[in-house]
């Protein structure tokens, strides 16, 4: 069937097979069917096009659902249109095309369709045609967003049946139970953040596409090696500051139950006022960094100035006031406008000299790397979102608690590359010993006070990065002591693989689960998806801007009268005279 012909005596499975061989064959070959008789047991169609004799008859053999061409008469002698649409090219037909591709590639975009269509078959079909082809073929493949929120009630109880301690909780609003928020968080991710991530916290969100929209709200932090380790995440109808409040309480609580003192944490965020006030208030002893890489992005965008973005980053990495200050001054220099811009941000929050807190040295959060887990899924349903958070947590555990088992050195491979540098530097200082606890360390180019006892260097890296600098560790090594036993914990092989200890264990498969409110009556039970939608078609991509709305309306002149506020085509002058004379 793939040059799309047909013999007398053809037989297909049933007719279902033998109406999509005819319409492939009508759509490939450009002509369109007119159908004069389908039913289960009998075909009979002709070509649309008048005066052309194609005509074909097709019936179901006896005791048996096989359908067998019985009669083809003429050969078409109609034209072919390349340019326009096809009748049979349904929105089921285009669904059955791409579903395969929808499969390996959920971003399989309209435009892509349409190109692929064009090209294989030659007809052009309308875009909005192809973008319901791939709504319907994603809820084929995935399920329905309606049925996502249907089962979430089912897919939390799933979730910490087959991981105790985890916590998976949906909460709906009003009488007809609308969805409203989703919190979850596994036991494993709780237990490796508490004894062996670094106690840092970055949070923020991430829009999701899909049909009833929604926001992603996350907690992550850094496990020994630097690399991403999720700890808690959202869903939310609608981001807001109430909603933060919310899953920053949550977060404490997931917390406060498995710590018996919780931990002085630092959390990094993009520095919405929201998010601030929450964390403010739900962990008033913790400290606030404000993301770099948003930090820089925002001064990119309004000053256009790659020198700019440079420096500033340079005065974010600076460990000494008077190294900062000379940042400042750079950028002073260079713009004017941006340096009294930028004092909006108080050097407190995002330069590492400035600080109030424990942040060794992390000035980006992490959350753009983790909202890539689910970038390509944020166009489907609830359920597959979280399940591709889970299915990947799942992955990485594995993997690192593997990799982990290879190590052999004290400090994670990235800590511990800082500490062979350090080592490496420090064999060219000459130490000068003032006490038990405080040296002089004298280098070609100035001199440094370390003091062991405290854990301090006046150069202040190893104050801010909580692994020894290459100061610090010549004097230790003068007096014989373990560099590594200087060095904060989280940064040790021993945090890392007590991070990836716990396991998250897969959860079975949807066909398993018990659908809330399936085998009852109480209607309550089931959670229906929030009221708010996305509209139809295509997102409005010009937005209106401030500088739009505060511009000074043009003034419009009547070329009859000339006045002001009409046009020609509006002047009633020539009427008014007319009156007046009357």
């Amino acid at each position: 069937m793939e040059d799309h012909t047909f013999v007398i005596g053809q037989e297909f499975p049933d007719v279902k097979a033998f109406r999509n061989a005819i319409k492939e064959a009508a759509i490939a070959q450009h002509f369109e069917l007119r159908i004069i008789k389908s039913d289960l047991i009998r075909y009979f169609a002709k070509c649309a096009t008048e005066g052309c004799p194609w005509r074909i008859r097709a019936v179901k053999l006896p005791n048996t659902p096989t359908f067998v061409i019985r009669s083809l008469e003429g050969t078409h002698t109609c034209g072919k249109n390349a340019q326009n649409g096809h009748h049979q090219a349904s929105v089921d037909w285009i669904v059955s095309f791409i579903e395969e591709r929808l499969r390996d590639n959920i971003n399989y975009k309209p435009k892509d369709i349409l190109h692929d269509i064009h090209k294989q078959y030659g007809i052009t079909i309308p875009y909005k045609q192809a973008w319901r082809a791939k709504e319907r073929g994603l809820a084929a493949i995935y399920g329905s967003s309606e049925e996502g929120y249907c089962l979430l009630p089912s897919y939390c109880e799933q979730i910490k049946k087959t991981n105790p301690g985890s916590i998976a909780e949906v909460f709906t609003t009003g009488a007809d139970n609308r969805f409203q928020r989703l919190f979850v968080s596994f036991y494993a991710s709780i237990y490796g953040f508490l004894n062996g991530c670094l106690p840092i916290v970055s949070v923020g969100g991430i829009q999701l596409k899909s049909k009833y929209l929604g926001t992603l709200l996350s907690a992550t932090s850094f496990d020994a090696d630097g690399g991403l380790f999720p700890v808690a995440f959202g869903v939310v109808d609608a981001e807001s500051d109430e909603c933060w409040m919310w899953f920053l309480s949550e977060l404490h609580k997931a917390l406060e139950m498995n710590a018996e003192t919780m931990p002085r944490l630092t959390f990094i965020s993009d520095g919405q006022k929201g998010i601030a006030d929450a964390i403010r208030r739900r962990f008033p002893n913790s400290s606030q960094a404000l993301c770099m890489r948003h930090l820089s992005e925002s001064v990119g965008k309004e000053f256009k100035n790659s020198r700019l973005v440079h420096v500033i980053w340079k005065a974010a990495n600076a460990t000494t006031t008077l190294a900062f200050k000379d940042r400042m001054a750079e950028i002073e220099d260079i713009s004017s406008e941006a340096a009294k811009w930028i004092q909006q941000f108080p050097p407190s929050r995002w330069a590492l000299v400035h600080f109030e807190g424990t942040r060794y040295g992390r000035l980006s959060s992490n959350i753009e790397e983790f909202n890539k887990w689910i970038l390509e899924a944020r166009e489907l349903p609830i359920i597959q979102v979280i399940e591709r958070i889970h299915c990947k947590l799942i992955t990485e555990f594995v993997a690192r608690r593997i990799n982990s088992n290879s190590w052999y050195s004290v400090l994670a491979p990235s800590a511990e590359k800082h500490m062979i540098e350090a080592i490496n530097h420090a064999s060219t200082y000459q130490v000068l010993r003032s006490d038990e606890v405080e040296f002089e360390v004298l280098s070609a180019e100035r001199s440094e006070i370390v003091n062991i006892g405290t854990h301090c260097c006046s150069c202040r890296d190893w104050q801010l990065y909580g692994i020894p600098c290459s100061h610090a560790v010549a004097a230790l090594i003068s007096c014989r002591k373990d560099v590594y036993a200087f060095t904060e914990k989280c940064f040790t092989v021993a945090s890392y693989r007590e991070t990836y200890a716990e396991e998250i264990h897969p959860i079975p498969a949807k066909i398993g689960w018990r659908k809330i409110g399936e085998v009852s009556d109480d209607d309550t039970q089931v959670v229906r998806p929030p009221k708010f939608r996305r509209p139809p078609g295509r997102p409005e991509k010009k937005r209106i801007c401030v500088e739009d709305l505060n511009r000074e309306k043009h003034t419009v002149h009547c070329s009859r009268c000339n006045q002001t506020g009409h046009y020609k085509t509006t002047c009633k002058a020539e009427i008014m005279n007319s009156i007046e004379q009357f």
